[in-house]
Order: structure tokens, then sequence, then C-alpha cells
């Protein structure tokens, strides 16, 4: 009958519960269980499971540049980075807030990294988020123009809950992805948050973007309402080579 179970808990693709009753029946835990006890023991198995790949799928589907955790973040005073602040964001309530996160800083500061932890937080908790440089989002919406598939791509960024925008500003920013930006930022301004991170200080995005009406109208949506991290000290990559 056990047997029987368990392939009738593989068809209907229970797997998590599977491996459970299996596991039970290797050691006779199930022994130790009451009836009710035992059905929970099942049903959680199954639910941390599902929770488990689909954290998985979330994390895969977003594509960070690095798997950012808090637990790897220096917060020496050199970085004015701080983690009390960080911690308050890493809760994901400026997503829920449909608030904005600006991390600014020079080259190999840990912009990126920064950026990753927030949405790595963020595919754990159950947000779908969408990480990219902002130079190749550029071109893979351009691309998509040619085979008509743009209107598909931007629909799709636009339900993300959370949108990672890195190295932004890298690159110039001509007229047609100008206007790319503002369709993005106008779809999720009020209803979904971004992540900018730049070398460039936020004062200097007004002359990165040339076009004065165009730039105020992107950058009020993208300042209006945004927390702001102003990472400063040595490059951390050169840190590490230091070290090494």
């Amino acid at each position: 009958m056990n047997i029987t179970t368990l392939e009738k808990m593989k068809a209907m693709k229970f797997y998590g519960m599977r491996m459970a009753f299996e596991s039970s029946l290797e050691t006779k835990q199930s022994s130790t269980f009451t009836p009710d006890e035992f059905m929970n023991y099942l049903l959680q198995a199954e639910w941390d499971y599902r929770q488990n790949k689909k954290i998985s799928m979330s994390l895969s589907n977003a594509k960070f540049r690095y798997q950012g955790s808090m637990e790897e973040i220096d917060f020496s005073n050199a970085r004015n980075l701080d983690k009390n602040n960080l911690l308050r964001l890493m809760d994901c309530s400026f997503i829920e807030n449909k608030e904005n996160v600006l991390v600014t800083g020079a080259t190999g500061v840990g912009k990126s990294y920064v950026a990753s932890a927030l949405g790595h937080h963020a595919c754990v908790k159950g947000f779908k988020v969408m990480y990219f440089n902002t130079s190749k989002l550029f071109s893979k919406l351009r691309a998509c123009k040619a085979d008509a598939s743009f209107t598909k791509e931007i629909n799709k960024i636009a339900k993300q809950d959370l949108l990672i925008l890195d190295d932004f500003g890298l690159a110039p920013i001509d007229a047609q992805n100008r206007l790319v930006l503002m369709e993005m930022i106008e779809d999720r301004h009020g209803s979904k948050s971004t992540v900018i991170a730049s070398q460039l200080p936020v004062a200097q995005w007004y002359e990165l973007l040339e076009d004065q009406t165009l730039a105020d109208a992107i950058l009020d949506r993208i300042i209006h309402r945004s927390h702001r991290i102003e990472l400063k000290g040595e490059s951390m990559r050169r840190k590490q080579i230091k070290n090494n």
C-alpha cells in the first residue's frame, strides 16, 4: 500500500510530500506522530518544497549579476552604508509601498552587489524581479522592435514587482532609448518599484538625459518617493585583490 501511495504522490506531483513520506518510512518516524500530526508533517513538507522551488525559479528568472546576500555586505564606516537603513530596505516594504531605491557611487564600490542583494531578498519574499544591465536592456529592446516583440517585452517588464537597472548612465542614452526609458518608468510610476545603480550622482542624471523636458518627466517619477544609498570608499574589487 505504501508503494502505491508513493506512486500516486509522484503522479499527482506531490514531490515534497512524497520525499517526506518516503523518509518517514525509512526512519519509521511516522510511528511517533498522531494521525493529525503526520498529516501536518506531510503538508508542511509539500508546502516547503513548492515555496523553495518557486524561489529558485524566481532567482533564476531574475538573472542577477551577483547572488548578493546581507551577510556578505561590508558595513565599514568608509563605505557610508547604514546597516539599519539597508535592513529596512531588505524587508521589501519599499516594494509594497511602490518606492524606488537609487544606489550611486564610484566604480567597484559595490553598487551592483547591493542592488542584487535587494533583488535576492525580494525573490525570497515572493516578489517578481528582473535585473538588467541598462545598456544591454536597451540593445535587447532595440532588437525586439525589429522582430515585433517590443510590446510583449515592455509589458513583461511592467509586470515585475521590482525592476533593477544596473550601470545606469555608463553609456550615453540616445533619443530612442530616452523614449523607451520614459515608457518603462511611466508604466511603473506609482504601481511598481525600481532600483537604479549608477556611477553618476543623481544630480548628473539630468545632463545624461540631455532632453530637458524628457529628463524632468523621467527623473520626477524616479526620484519622487525614492530611497538613496550613496556608497563611498575604495573599490571592493581592488580591496579583494590586495587581501589575496
